[in-house]
């Protein structure tokens, strides 16, 4: 058998090598490495695709994440709403902005924030919440928004896990990362839609915010060296913007292989009492950017099982952010299902070249520890 990967990103590169290698060769051949037509037509394609007015191209994830905070004007000691059972970079934006993490609950089936424990801990010094789209499924938008809409609260949705997802708010079908007041995402190479380094991207339907997002981005720089405010250096460069371009062309077709690969791990591990496989919630596609399973009491020594066999997983995530040393002001929040989620959950290669042979392979020695 082949050498297993979590993300088989040489074998995806492989299937549009030809389209990769010429808009690689193009940019090469402008000389034309930071801005230009490619980042310009990479910016509106996805536009196009999210459906929404902006999309503003930057370096990574966590600058996303940043530039959405800074575009609210918010001040020292205001309230952030988040989870802690995410990636650092949600709440380590709002730690470096001056701002106060305020951490809540997930629930149990989905992994993603619990609107009931937002609404529990508004105070009067609430500003924002921040939602991730956990593991490739959107949070409960709609409850969010009515939420948001009742408090006034501004919403920034972390999407870097669930590009392409569908979710239902109000009835109407909107694109993860376009019903908050602002969306982020990352390009990291594993994502569903990655490039061959870093990259991230900010979208929103606010022209204001829209403008803030791209000056604060260029060090607060609306015309060269003329500074409006301090900003820092976000941007997503020409190589990275054309291969995305690419990319995005096959982002539907990568969400469908991917929920077949998820839908055969499904029939696998079916009726195993001690194994809960991936939850489906009515409001939203699933587009899979993990394949997370839940074990009781056996998911150390699956890993390990897994590990001695030469096969990747991933723990996502071990520790709830509230617990961790650079948050240790915040110990005092209690979110016992998250705690719980990061002693069961793992999560198995994910991709589009996965195979019947190596699915197979992966739940026998899976099953093998459980039962």
């Amino acid at each position: 058998m082949k050498k297993i990967h979590m993300v088989d990103l040489i074998g995806q590169y492989n299937q549009i090598k030809e389209e990769i290698d010429t808009t690689i060769a193009e940019t090469l051949n402008t000389g034309m490495y930071i801005g230009g037509e490619k980042v310009k037509t990479f910016s509106e394609n996805l536009a196009n695709y999210l459906h929404v007015n902006h999309v503003i191209p930057c370096g990574n994830g966590t600058d996303a994440l940043q530039l959405a905070l800074m575009a609210l004007d918010l001040k020292p000691g205001d309230e952030v709403i988040t989870t802690p059972f995410t990636f650092v970079a949600t709440a380590e934006v709002i730690k470096l902005l001056g701002l106060k993490a305020i951490f809540v609950d997930i629930e149990p089936d989905s992994y993603n924030i619990d609107p009931i424990k937002i609404e529990e801990a508004i105070t009067p010094n609430t500003k924002c919440i921040i939602p991730v789209h956990l593991f490739g499924q959107t949070a409960n938008m709609d409850a969010i928004m009515k939420i948001a809409d009742n408090h006034n609260l501004f919403v920034i949705e972390d999407n870097a896990q669930a590009i392409g997802s569908n979710v239902i708010v109000k009835g109407e079908k909107f694109k993860s990362g376009t019903i908050g007041h602002i969306g982020t995402t990352s390009f990291f190479p594993s994502k569903n839609l990655g490039a061959f380094g870093d990259g991230g991207a900010v979208f929103t339907n606010d022209p204001e915010l829209a403008r803030k997002i791209k000056l604060f981005g260029n060090h607060g720089s609306s015309k060269k060296y003329y500074y409006e405010s301090i900003g820092i250096n976000s941007r997503l460069d020409a190589l990275q913007a054309g291969i995305l371009d690419v990319k995005l062309k096959y982002l539907d077709s990568y969400i469908s292989a991917r929920n077949i690969a998820a839908d055969r791990y499904d029939q696998l591990f079916l009726g195993t009492d001690d194994i809960k496989i991936p939850y489906r919630v009515e409001y939203s596609d699933h587009v899979f950017h993990q394949y997370t399973l839940r074990i009781k009491e056996h998911r150390d020594a699956v890993a390990e099982a897994l590990k001695e066999n030469k096969i990747p997983f991933g723990i996502y995530y071990p520790q709830s952010l509230h617990h961790s040393e650079a948050y240790k002001e915040s110990r005092d929040f209690h979110c016992p299902v998250s705690d719980q989620a990061c002693k069961e959950v793992i999560s198995l290669p994910m991709h589009t070249e996965l195979t019947e042979e190596i699915q197979s392979h992966i739940a026998k020695i899976v099953l093998e520890i459980v039962k």
